[in-house]
């Protein structure tokens, strides 16, 4: 009966023990963050740790955000620190950018920034401009925030992409994150810089889940200003984007690595001041460059990217001229089918890329 019974055990050991060996070969589930909770936990932090942050804007404090972004943070810092304001961006933004000057920090959150062309004075005149009319006396420590370029089925008058517009104005910063990383790491970066910061999110990524390093979970956890990412790296063509385009650029190099095309993938995360260091690197390593922004074409990031690689020394690295992948030059159409014509999709990347290196 021993030796029957040692008979069944032995078995039931080995394949106990092969269990316990594949579970701790098992690597740990990695957090998904949205882009939405993201932002949401760089604000609380801030507001947390600093006693002068408070957020205004229509809808962020009762109805917790137009888009849940503020969701919880009236009920934790209650109607001082979280403030609904009535539907004027002039008027708000200009008491926002006053309260900064009187050495608060506001946080400013327009619905979207095609409203922020009602307070564009503020943002500009008032917000960019002071601490150099003041010989460097009145910083003005402000976050303006807000979902930015094209949404769903919103048409011409809610589909602009400002990051042309705001990083062509010296005085400002201009921040354009794009996944959970980005968005926590800027918008922390933002409301503790002293100058004028423009935080350009994207209504079509707030829902989006994104893997969170353990280092993103800090507290202490910055995104520098001014500072690129290599989100991928390869040898053949560089690709340089910002916000939401970045991810159509992964997609793209993702199918053209199967073609044995290897491309770098640059988020840009800042417009202003742009770092063309990571940029000219990546130029100078793989000999081509393709542009990918949301935006218009005229003026736009893309030819501010391409004018400075031409005036640079990164230009007689160049194989093949640049291409620039925009928006169309159109205002917004609201019928899908030409919406989705009217925004770079992968395929045009594709194209694009294939163009440059002439396969």
């Amino acid at each position: 009966m021993a030796a029957v019974s040692g008979l069944v055990w032995r078995p039931l050991r080995q394949v106990s023990g092969l269990l316990k060996r594949r579970f701790h070969r098992t690597a740990p589930a990695a957090l998904q963050v949205t882009v939405r909770d993201a932002i949401n936990q760089g604000m609380d932090e801030e507001l947390e740790r600093d006693e002068k942050v408070f957020l205004l804007g229509e809808e962020v404090a009762q109805y917790d955000g137009a888009y849940k972004v503020s969701r919880g943070l009236w009920k934790k810092y209650g109607d001082k620190r979280i403030i609904d304001t009535p539907i004027s961006e002039m008027g708000f933004a200009g008491i926002a950018v006053g309260a900064a000057m009187a050495g608060l920090r506001p946080i400013c959150e327009f619905m979207t920034f095609n409203f922020s062309m009602q307070a564009i004075d503020q943002v500009i005149n008032s917000a960019a401009k002071t601490y150099y009319m003041s010989g460097g006396l009145q910083s003005v420590p402000i976050v303006f925030r807000g979902p930015n370029g094209a949404s769903a089925g919103v048409a011409a008058q809610h589909s602009q992409c400002f990051a042309a517009w705001y990083g062509h104005c010296p005085g400002l910063k201009v921040v354009s994150p794009w996944n959970s990383e980005d968005a926590k790491g800027l918008i922390k970066s933002a409301i503790r810089d002293n100058n004028p910061v423009v935080v350009l999110e994207n209504e079509l990524m707030y829902g989006v889940p994104f893997e969170f390093p353990s280092e993103a979970q800090s507290k202490d956890f910055l995104v520098p200003i001014g500072k690129a990412k290599i989100e991928r790296q390869g040898t053949h063509i560089t690709v340089v984007s910002h916000s939401r385009p970045v991810g159509h650029c992964l997609e793209a190099a993702a199918v053209l690595s199967k073609e044995g095309v290897e491309c770098e993938v640059i988020n840009m995360r800042t417009i202003r001041p742009m770092d063309m260091e990571t940029i000219e690197a990546s130029v100078m390593k793989t000999n081509h460059l393709v542009t990918v922004e949301g935006g218009w074409p005229q003026f736009g990031v893309g030819a501010e990217i391409c004018a400075r690689i031409m005036e640079g020394p990164a230009f007689n690295f160049l194989d093949a001229p640049a291409v620039r992948v925009t928006g169309a030059d159109v205002p917004m159409p609201y019928a899908k089918i030409l919406e989705d014509n009217s925004i770079p999709q992968v395929k045009d990347i594709i194209f694009a890329i294939k163009k440059t290196l002439n396969i």
